[in-house]
């Protein structure tokens, strides 16, 4: 089990500090997805009692909701800090990989991403819920591809290839990644898949 930040049980919604309730719940929809994370379960994670989340989000489906934006936000932040306009984007890209690798290394909950799980288990269930997850998904596909453009622009090894074709076989690669380091989380094979992610997107005439 993972472990939680700590929370002291409050009675009233307006007490709670909403990040560290988020976070916490968080770190339960990862650890056991979205059906098996009971109302029971989050009350124990965050602290709240079932009426101060639904009165503060509505319902589990709020409060998952709530959860995804709080994960993106993490994502969006540690993205941004990675990508600094004065560094090569190529830097940046090795970077990305080896912060993956080394989360595909750490726990299990760390190999998850709460995106692609969620997807996986709810697309078919809950339209509006897939369609928020997957819209998260392209956001990292769009990004990517921006700083990929700049990249070519900027005369980087990087093939000639469409942009955004490139972020998406990229984005394809890390989260194969993570599924494939469920199976297998050896360091060794998982560097080598992040040399040959990025080797992939550099230009063959430069290489």
């Amino acid at each position: 089990m993972h472990s939680l930040v700590n929370v002291s049980v409050v009675m009233r919604s307006a007490e709670f500090d909403r990040s560290v309730v988020l976070e916490n719940a968080m770190q339960t929809f990862m650890e056991l997805g979205y059906a098996k994370a009971s109302m029971q379960k989050l009350t124990h994670a965050t602290g709240l009692h079932p009426g101060s989340i639904y009165c503060a989000f509505g319902s589990k489906k709020g409060l998952f909701l709530a959860a995804v934006s709080h994960y993106q936000q993490q994502k969006r932040d540690a993205f941004e800090q990675l990508f600094h306009p004065d560094k090569p984007v190529l830097t940046s890209l090795d970077e990305l990989l080896a912060d993956t690798v080394t989360q595909c290394l750490e726990n299990t909950c760390a190999k998850v991403c709460l995106l692609t799980r969620s997807l996986n288990e709810i697309e078919g269930q809950d339209p509006e819920i897939a369609t928020i997850l997957s819209d998260n998904l392209k956001q990292l596909e769009t990004s990517l591809a921006k700083h990929i453009a700049r990249a070519q622009k900027e005369g980087e090894n990087v093939r000639n290839d469409d942009a955004l074709t490139l972020a998406r076989f990229f984005t394809m690669g890390i989260y194969g990644m993570r599924t494939y380091a469920f199976t297998h989380p050896d360091q060794h094979i998982l560097s080598t898949m992040a040399e040959q992610l990025i080797a992939a997107i550099k230009s063959r005439d430069l290489n």
